[in-house]
Parts: C-alpha cells; structure tokens; sequence
C-alpha cells in the first residue's frame, strides 16, 4: 500500500461519503479505498509504539486489522468523527499484540496486563512518597495482594530473553565466553550409577544358584552350556533357572521404579 495508496487524495467530505457508502453496502472495492486513505494514519500509530524487538511492519499490519473492525463498528449517525472512532481501536489492538505477542515465553494474561499497572503506580508512588515503593504499597494502591505483585515482578523478568550465543566478559583481560558455555549437560554416568544400584539390591532376592547363573552368563559372558558345565547342570537347566532368575528381577525392579516415583 505505497505507490498507489499515496497518489489517491480524498477531501474530508469525500471520506465522510465513502464510509457512509460502505457502512451502507460493505462494498469490498470501498473497503480498499478506504484502507488506502487510511493507511498513513496507521502507520503514524505504529510508529508511537516501536520498541526494541518488534517490527514496525507488524504494528502495521495489526493496526489495519484495528481499521477494518472500525469500518465494520462505526455507526455514521452518531455525532462523532470515524478518525476519533477509529484511533482507539486501531491502538487497542497495538497494545494487545505488543501484550500478548513480545513476552519471550508463555505467561498467564494476568500477569501481562498487571505488568504495566505496576510499571505506573511504581513511578507515581516514588513521587509522591519520595522513596521507591514496597511492594505493600503497590499492592494496597492497585487493589491485589502482595503475592500477585510478587508473581507479576518475578515473571516480569521473561519479557525479553538472551540468545544462547549473547557473550559475557570471562576476565579481566576482555576474554568472553557465551551463554552456551555455562549451560550444564547431563552427566550419563548418574543414571548408570542408579540403575547398578536398584540391580544390586533386587538380586538379593535371588536364590545362590540363580544369583552365580546370572554372574556367570551376565557379568562374566558365558554361554549357557558353559555355566552349565562349570555348575554341574544341563544346558537346558541352566536356561531354565535363568529365566526364573531373570523374571523375579524384572519384577523386583519394577516394584522399585513405582516405589520411587510415588
């Protein structure tokens, strides 16, 4: 909407009878007119709110989405200008994309719409008591309790994240290292550790003949007819025996593993 929407001039007369045609046919070609005489105003609101991160082509686009519910909405009988009707809306749903939309991660819309109540009673308490605010006074001039003021402050810090690649001065000497290089793995070793120890624990239920079956064709990889000649057993005993072996430490361990998560 530039080379084309800037060459159409419209008289403040001639848009008062556009949006009187359109409010009466909801002709789309009206619409678009409409839009492109418009569209300089939305842009002149978005540029109010261009903050860090977020992209003025958003605001745009979002602001033209506050315009055409203005077209829809706005009732020409009423003694009002469409500008004076349609500048709420369109910033309305400035603020609630920048609300909604810029917060680095998910929090609840309470918080988001405690957050700047907070950010203003916070400067209009420091001028009047002379002193920054505790978070009694904030929370007995908004009307919340000390634990919402608390919770909204807290998560106010998600508003904007870090890149895992921001660096950080290491040392003195300027040296610098990245926020990825602080990030903890998870060391493997743990795990292991704790499953060694629940399978040492679940072969004491084992009987001596199936806890040296289990050394000997486990810990010490021998076949089965190995273990059986060193024993003194048959192949097929051997097998056997492990099996049951085999079946009570699965059930051992899965009593444990339930016992542990409750």
């Amino acid at each position: 909407m530039t080379g084309q929407s800037r060459k159409q001039k419209y008289s403040p007369e001639e848009l008062k009878e556009l949006i009187h045609l359109y409010g009466e046919t909801k002709d789309p070609t009206i619409q678009e007119q409409l839009v492109r005489a418009y569209t300089p105003l939305v842009e002149s609101l978005a540029k109010k709110f261009v903050r860090g991160q977020v992209m003025y082509e958003d605001l745009v686009q979002v602001g033209l989405i506050g315009l055409l519910a203005s077209f829809r909405r706005f009732d020409p009988s009423f003694e009002r200008t469409f500008e004076s009707f349609a500048i709420p809306t369109i910033v309305g749903e400035i603020k609630r994309y920048i609300r909604d939309k810029t917060w680095s991660v998910y929090v609840p819309r309470r918080v988001k719409e405690l957050s700047p109540k907070i950010k203003r009673v916070v400067d209009e308490l420091t001028i009047k008591l002379q002193r920054s605010p505790q978070i009694a006074d904030i929370a007995n001039s908004l009307g919340v309790s000390e634990e919402a003021i608390l919770e909204t402050l807290e998560m106010g810090r998600s508003y904007h994240s870090l890149s895992m690649d921001s660096e950080l001065e290491a040392d003195l000497d300027g040296n610098t290292i990245s926020l990825l290089d602080l990030v903890g793995t998870m060391e493997e070793g743990y795990g292991a550790v704790e499953q060694n120890l629940m399978l040492e624990r679940a072969l004491q239920i084992l009987d001596h003949r199936e806890k040296e079956i289990i050394q000997l064709t486990f810990y010490q990889n021998l076949s089965q007819k190995q273990a059986g000649d060193i024993m003194g057993m048959s192949q097929m005993h051997i097998s056997r025996l492990q099996r049951r072996a085999l079946g009570k430490l699965r059930e051992a361990l899965r009593v444990e593993q339930l016992e542990t998560a409750t």
